[in-house]
């Protein structure tokens, strides 16, 4: 089993969380159970050197998800994390330490991305209307069985395909 990763140029602190999401007082889950998906932005917000307190807070909502052993997510995210940290920040993130946090994630990665998926994706563009790409995390979101949604592009309180979407970053 992996240990929690060290972001870039940080060392983890001790964090001991009461409650995954305690911050928000609406969420009623069972935090030692209840399976996460993070999407994209929020893994790109804890390593760039240049977003504040939304780092802070993506730091602090990754431990926690570490911690308790329920953050998943998707190849797409990997993929999409280590375009932005190495290309598209101000201050960028070396790529061998982009690559190192893939690795490290990628043991969040527990199901396939399938035709099934991208089809699935489909379903809830359509439905949702949503962008695809928008879509396609959450049909891996559905397909991992997580209950929540970690996000920012999407709309916070929102349910789609049964799952809560909750935008960590806002201050409850």
């Amino acid at each position: 089993m992996r240990t929690t990763p060290q972001l870039a140029s940080e060392r983890l602190h001790s964090f001991r969380p009461r409650c995954l999401l305690e911050a928000l007082p609406f969420v009623a889950l069972n935090c030692m159970t209840d399976v996460v998906f993070v999407d994209t932005n929020i893994l790109v917000y804890a390593h760039d050197a240049d977003a504040g307190v939304k780092r802070e807070r993506a730091i602090e909502k990754l431990r926690a998800l570490w911690k308790a052993d329920t953050g998943r997510l998707s190849v797409q995210v990997l993929q999409e994390f280590y375009v932005n940290v190495t290309r598209k920040l101000t201050t960028r993130v070396a790529r061998s330490t982009a690559r190192e946090v893939v690795d490290t994630y990628g043991a969040w990665v527990r199901e396939p991305t399938t035709a099934e998926t991208v089809l699935r994706a489909t379903d809830i563009a359509d439905l949702a209307q949503i962008s695809f790409w928008d879509a396609l995390i959450v049909a891996a979101a559905e397909q991992t069985g997580a209950a929540w949604l970690f996000s920012e592009d999407l709309n916070d309180g929102q349910s789609i395909a049964g799952i809560k979407v909750v935008n960590p970053l806002l201050v409850a």
